[in-house]
């Protein structure tokens, strides 16, 4: 018996997309999980890159934080899972 493989990468890989669309490193960001209430930093998150884009889900509870898809013109971003995003100034 094989011993279960995440089928899942951390946040930080959600890096290169995010630049794209934020001038700032969100993978540092702290946010909250609409479901569990769970806060922590965004890298923590589980990414999954098998969908049709990027699925960010709660290490907490499983819940959905974000999605990113992109097409040769747009990036369309869904953050409901998320009661916050907080991005440091400095």
């Amino acid at each position: 018996m094989t011993a279960d493989v995440p089928t899942y990468l951390d946040g930080n890989a959600a890096a290169g997309a995010l630049s794209e669309v934020f001038a700032v490193d969100l993978t540092a960001a702290i946010g909250k999980c609409a479901g569990c209430g769970r806060a922590g930093v965004f890298a923590e998150a589980h990414l999954y890159l098998s969908a049709p884009g990027m699925v960010a889900r709660c290490p907490g509870c499983d819940d959905v934080l974000l999605r990113v898809v992109t097409t040769p013109s747009e990036t369309y971003l869904d953050l409901r899972g998320l009661t916050y995003l907080r991005v440091s100034n400095g």
